[in-house]
């Protein structure tokens, strides 16, 4: 009975449904840069043309741009908030104080003026006419010449001079790793528009939302350096990076500096990192996509999960879709691990299991953030959450496939319940800068996220899941949907309504609390009266087993779901009529007489989030 069932029934759907989105619209970018990398003083100037073209029903009078590298400064709201949230990233404090009682200190307060991250806006034109901007914290506020109408374009261009800050979060220099350089949100970068309006939201080292286009950028930097990142590499040939070959082959030449020249289509960043170590493996994938992998200690490690992450892409292309980009890059970047365009920065390497485990669930993010592009912050349980479904799916079949036999997202149940205890929950519909506590924030994104899926999938049946995820990745990659979106493809899927569990479940805090009140003998049969004590409705699996173990199933949908998901057991199944929401018990009456009932029990499997299983069973004595 505690047999996880959706690992079993995965190879049957792999396949998918027919429909089309007829009414959705996004905004396309087209950036050109040119950047020169003085890598002793890890600073460097930029060149930047953006052609925007505004696909919305709006005409806008201004524009927003990130400048992200502005929050590594003291007094910063990044730095702000290090000092007023009760448990900050412990990467970027110092603890003052003990284990026991610590006192944090933000490593940003500390920065000296030549260790800050910086991009000042030198120059910035309109369609070659100097625009106004003003720059508050690490958003670029640009008050339009003129407007740029629904179906139109405009094209931007700017000058800027940046500083590379020491590594705190993400992206810097000099990391724990001894990477020279991890340049992510390295560049000014357009604010997203959507339905919703502009995001220019303050970044405080949490999420990130863009817009889909294309990339033309040269890097040039100290000729013994070592390149990698988001696109291809189109003048490796020239610049003598063997692509070809196992390793880096530097070419003979006077000149003190090279230029990368990287291209990257249809993805909504652009991310890079460089040092004059970097070791570089290539592997050619059965489609002929290509893996990279570029770093430069833990060589074994690095060697050796890169087979695994072989079989973990396959299966993410049949769990799902395929990958849209023809490659993507492992980069050892000194700092946790966070998902770029094409690639993903990966700390260290001297731990095996810690190193594959972060490389599965960046690679996850490749469907589940850069092809489908939700607003992170907005909806940081999409993001994470799916990425943490797949991935736990992945470390079940491919890499312990020893442990198919238990629940593979048993963490998460876990970390949701120790959050339920802690009074500490927020709404997943919080942003995510603005939850009280880190704790909160990662459970909800990650583990609630997850479950979202769980509780979906006990809902419309795993297969319905599994088809509703396939479905929704076919109208949805390389653009950037909403919560509904997803929802609504489930309906379709399953046939079922479900605009209720979206709101239940991610609108508020409620929780599943599900109790057999009695069972008692009523003439020749058994009557069972169940009661629902959590303000979170699901359907009830059921099951009653008599003293020969007969097992029979009883299912009782929800009213409001106006359907019912297939027999997920072997055992047969009795439904009964729906449970209406706003009565909090239900009377039933089963065919076994009293005195030949063993035992009754709710979700034996344990697959809703029921906070007390205490009053799920009964046996009779």
């Amino acid at each position: 009975m505690k047999k996880y069932g959706l690992i079993a029934l995965l190879p049957f759907f792999f396949a998918y449904l027919n429909a089309q989105n007829t009414t959705y619209w996004q905004q396309k970018v087209h950036y050109e840069m040119e950047i020169d990398v003085d890598a002793k003083n890890f600073q460097y100037k930029g060149k930047q043309k953006l052609t925007y073209f505004n696909n919305s029903p709006d005409t806008l009078q201004v524009v927003f741009y990130h400048l992200y590298l502005n929050a590594f400064q003291p007094n910063s709201e990044m730095d702000f908030r290090l000092q007023s949230i009760a448990d900050p990233d412990r990467r970027m404090v110092k603890n003052l104080g003990t284990a026991e009682n610590p006192v944090y200190e933000s490593r940003i307060a500390k920065l000296k003026p030549n260790e800050i991250g910086y991009i000042n806006v030198k120059s910035l034109k309109q369609d070659g006419i100097a625009v106004e901007h003003t720059t508050e914290g690490t958003i670029l506020k640009v008050k339009l010449n003129k407007p740029i109408p629904p179906k139109s374009k405009g094209v931007f261009t700017m000058e800027f001079d940046a500083q590379v800050p020491v590594m705190i979060r993400r992206t810097g220099r000099n990391n724990p790793d001894g990477v020279a350089l991890s340049m992510a949100q390295w560049y000014p970068k357009i604010v997203a528009y959507d339905y919703r309006g502009w995001h220019p939201t303050e970044y405080i080292g949490r999420e990130f939302y863009g817009v889909f286009g294309d990339f033309d950028v040269k890097i040039t930097i100290d000729k013994n350096y070592v390149l990698g990142g988001s696109g291809t590499l189109i003048n490796a040939d020239e610049i003598g990076f063997g692509y070809e070959k196992q390793g880096v082959i530097l070419p003979k030449t006077k000149e003190r500096t090279k230029t990368w020249h990287f291209v990257a289509s249809n993805v909504h960043d652009f991310t890079w990192a460089a040092d004059p170590q970097f070791k570089h493996d290539k592997i050619t994938l059965n489609d002929g996509k290509t893996f990279h992998f570029l770093y430069k200690t833990e060589v074994e490690n690095w060697k050796k999960i890169q087979p695994k992450l072989v079989e973990t892409f396959e299966l993410f292309n049949n769990l799902v879709g395929k990958y849209p980009w023809e490659r993507y890059s492992f980069i050892q970047g000194g700092d946790g691990g966070m998902e770029y365009a094409m690639c993903t920065l990966l700390v260290g390497g001297a731990n095996y299991d810690d190193l594959l485990g972060t490389a599965v669930h960046e690679l996850a993010h490749a469907w589940f953030q850069h092809a489908i592009n939700t607003d992170e912050g907005s909806y940081a349980w999409m993001d994470e959450g799916f990425t943490s479904f797949i991935e736990d799916l992945a470390m079940a079949l491919v890499i312990n496939p020893t442990k198919n036999e238990t629940n593979p997202f048993e963490g998460s149940y876990k970390r949701y319940f120790r959050l339920i205890k802690s009074g500490w929950e927020e709404p997943a519909t919080t942003h995510a800068d603005r939850f009280q506590r880190n704790f909160a924030y990662s459970v909800m994104a990650y583990s609630k996220g997850t479950l979202f899926l769980t509780q979906l999938g006990y809902i419309i049946g795993e297969q319905n899941l599994i088809k509703t995820l396939q479905q929704f990745y076919k109208e949805y990659a390389l653009k950037s949907p909403h919560p509904n979106d997803f929802v609504r493809v489930a309906e379709k899927v399953s046939g079922m309504q479900l605009g209720w569990f979206l709101n239940e479940f991610i609108s508020t805090t409620h929780t599943v609390d599900y109790a057999i009140e009695s069972v008692k003998a009523k003439g020749k049969k058994t009557e069972i009266t169940l009661r629902r004590i959590g303000a979170l409705p699901l359907p009830v699996d059921l099951f009653v087993v008599d003293k020969s173990k007969k097992v029979t199933y009883c299912y009782i949908p929800l009213r409001m779901q106006f359907g019912e998901k297939s027999n997920p057991y072997q055992y047969e199944r009795k439904v009964f009529p729906a449970w209406g929401w706003a009565t909090p018990t239900y009377t039933f009456e089963i065919d076994v007489p009293f005195e030949e009932l063993h035992g009754v029990e709710i979700d034996p499997s344990e697959m809703t989030i029921d906070i007390n299983r205490q009053n799920n069973s009964f046996t009779n004595q």
